[in-house]
């Protein structure tokens, strides 16, 4: 007997459901969290560049050493002074075993277990329990996946966005973003970097030319992605699965034409 054909609501920029479509096979890929996982720390891993310090770093001194019998530490110094250099455990002297650019950061992995995580993660985007489960917050009876109407890709504005996206009930996450906003410890806080901001919910649209781009931009927490530029890391940032993802009706129709 064939199994009955899932399908979802497709609400309208006010919130009310439209119609009901049905939800592609790509969902229906079975959860593999340890895929997921390999994936994003792969992606991270190819991401990551190299660094090392100059090979002259902490070495730039005229030294010698005294040798024994002065009853001191048997450390290089000043030719022109008795303080200690160039020695790794001498102030300004070099590090001990510094990192090295020619080390290699990268991770391999199959190109059929990365198409795998990446269907897993966007069929977890469509399963209400483990998005709850990864910490979001919305209201109502909502059916996933989420999906708006095409109207949601042309809002320009951010007030607009926001207006959109509350009216689905989803105006919780945004909040959990925004008041979750914290200075970062560390240098990073002078390094541009200085905030951390949790993640809130995933705007899917077909166009990536789409003036939404322009609208969300502002709001703390959301990130806007076409469909064409999916992948694990967006779909499960961190490695956790069950993104708070919203698709435009059009992106829907595309996510249709992948291989489950």
């Amino acid at each position: 007997m064939a199994s009955k054909e899932r399908s979802t609501n497709v609400y309208s920029l006010s919130g009310d459901v439209v119609k009901s479509i049905a939800v592609p096979p790509a969902f229906e890929t079975p959860f593999r969290p340890d895929m997921i996982r390999r994936a994003v720390v792969a992606a991270e891993a190819n991401r990551r560049q190299p660094y090392g310090p100059s090979k002259m770093a902490g070495m730039r001194h005229a030294v010698s050493t005294w040798g024994k019998g002065r009853g001191v530490a048997r450390v290089q110094r000043l030719t022109q002074g008795r303080r200690g250099a160039e020695s790794p455990n001498n102030v300004t002297g070099r590090r001990a075993h510094p990192p090295v650019p020619e080390k290699d950061w990268s991770k391999k992995m199959n190109q059929k277990e990365r198409a795998l995580a990446r269907l897993s993660a966007l069929a977890a985007v469509g399963d209400e329990s483990a998005v709850r489960s990864r910490g979001h917050l919305f209201e109502g009876e909502l059916r996933f996946p989420l999906v708006m109407e095409d109207g949601v890709q042309e809002l320009s504005a951010t007030a607009e966005v926001y207006r959109a996206l509350s009216s689905i009930g989803l105006e919780d996450d945004l909040v959990r973003a925004k008041e979750g906003r914290k200075i970062r410890a560390g240098k990073g806080t002078m390094r541009n970097r200085k905030y951390k901001t949790p993640r809130s919910l995933l705007l899917v649209v077909s166009d990536r030319d789409a003036p939404v781009f322009k609208g969300a931009a502002n709001i703390l927490g959301v990130e806007v992605a076409s469909v064409d530029s999916l992948n694990s890391s967006i779909l499960a940032p961190g490695g956790s699965p069950g993104r708070l993802t919203v698709f435009s009706e059009s992106a829907l129709r595309k996510i249709g034409e992948w291989r489950a």
